[in-house]
């Protein structure tokens, strides 16, 4: 009885991996990547050495034909820690005792997998209409700049528009002669996101976009926020490739109401590639013009190519700003997709 059991067993595990469902979606694919680094870092002024995942992912995505012209689209994208396998979240709960008195309690809660981008979506040639969780176009315009994303570097520990915005509903135009723009709603749902106080309870009350152009070796995007993150903001990205070199520059104004701040500030990137290395490095400087409090984000690097989805990288980041924000990290590592 038990034989017959282990060979109906080891026949249904057979049948399973034999079965084209079992590669991925039967409309779409599965990919993700694991990166790794292991670095000396001092943000916490306690220098140490530490092993960080990188932003490690996997997900589903493609698209289901409707008609010839039409299709659903679909991504469901999640964040794996591959240091130590959790990420720690913590909420604050506070009360009042019978006194009047306030006891604050800190919970922490250990998650093995977190959401990144999660849309549905309709594509025709009118265009795309999508929504879900996802980066916004603000911060999708400027991938093509920033070359230290998800490290140390990432741009969006000194500059304000990094953002991955819940409740999200946007359109984006089809590509003509290389021009697009998307434009995202989000509406409050009875939430105070623009942090003014009062429920938001429109269609729009948070909004981003991008209107960009591709050509063969330029790549230019206007880009901004309005209501979101508490943040007004405005962005003017560009990148332009000569030969092996390729040279990236982004402006930035942003005003938040509520609190006064008025940052302008500016970012530069540059790479060059020697066969399978590419040297890198960028520079950028952020100033509150309200008070004239700055800051500076400096990194070098290189990334070296072991195949077309394994490659080797090396960086240095050195941050300095007025309020004590002075940090340096040194690093190396590896990142492999599938």
């Amino acid at each position: 009885m038990k034989s017959a059991i282990r060979i109906a067993a080891l026949s249904f595990v057979l049948g399973f991996s034999c079965n084209p469902m079992a590669a991925g979606p039967i409309d779409g694919k599965t990919y993700g990547k694991i990166n790794i680094s292991m670095v000396n870092d001092d943000q916490d002024e306690n220098k140490h050495w530490q092993l960080d995942s990188n932003a490690s992912r996997f997900g589903f995505a493609g698209k289901t034909e409707i008609t010839d012209s039409l299709f659903a689209i679909y991504k469901a994208e999640f964040e794996m820690y591959a240091d130590d396998g959790n990420k720690t979240s913590s909420t604050t709960a506070c009360v009042d005792d019978s006194a009047g008195d306030e006891s604050c309690r800190v919970d922490r809660d250990r998650l093995t997998l977190s959401q990144r981008n999660i849309m549905l979506g309709i594509k025709g040639n009118f265009g795309t209409i999508w929504a879900g969780k996802h980066d916004s176009p603000t911060k999708l315009a400027l991938s093509k700049v920033d070359l230290f994303n998800d490290l140390q570097g990432d741009v969006k520990h000194t500059f304000e528009g990094e953002n991955r915005l819940s409740n999200l509903f946007a359109y984006t135009s089809p590509d003509l002669n290389g021009l697009s723009a998307t434009i995202a709603i989000v509406p409050g749902e009875g939430s105070d996101i623009d942090g003014n106080g009062s429920s938001d309870t429109g269609i729009a009350d948070g909004m981003s976009y991008s209107v960009s152009y591709s050509g063969e070796n330029l790549y230019l995007a206007l880009a901004g926020d309005q209501d979101v993150d508490k943040q007004d903001l405005l962005r003017l990205i560009g990148r332009y490739k000569i030969d092996s070199m390729a040279l990236g520059f982004m402006l930035q104004q942003n005003e938040n109401d509520l609190t006064g701040l008025d940052e302008s500030g500016y970012f530069l990137s540059a790479s060059y590639q020697i066969e399978n290395a590419i040297l890198k490095a960028q520079y950028g400087r952020v100033e509150d013009d309200s008070t004239g409090n700055e800051e500076d984000t400096l990194s070098v690097g290189a990334d070296y190519k072991l195949s077309n989805k394994t490659k080797l990288f090396v960086f240095y980041t050195k941050n300095e700003g007025s309020n004590e924000q002075d940090w340096n990290s040194l690093g190396l590592g590896m990142e492999h997709k599938f």
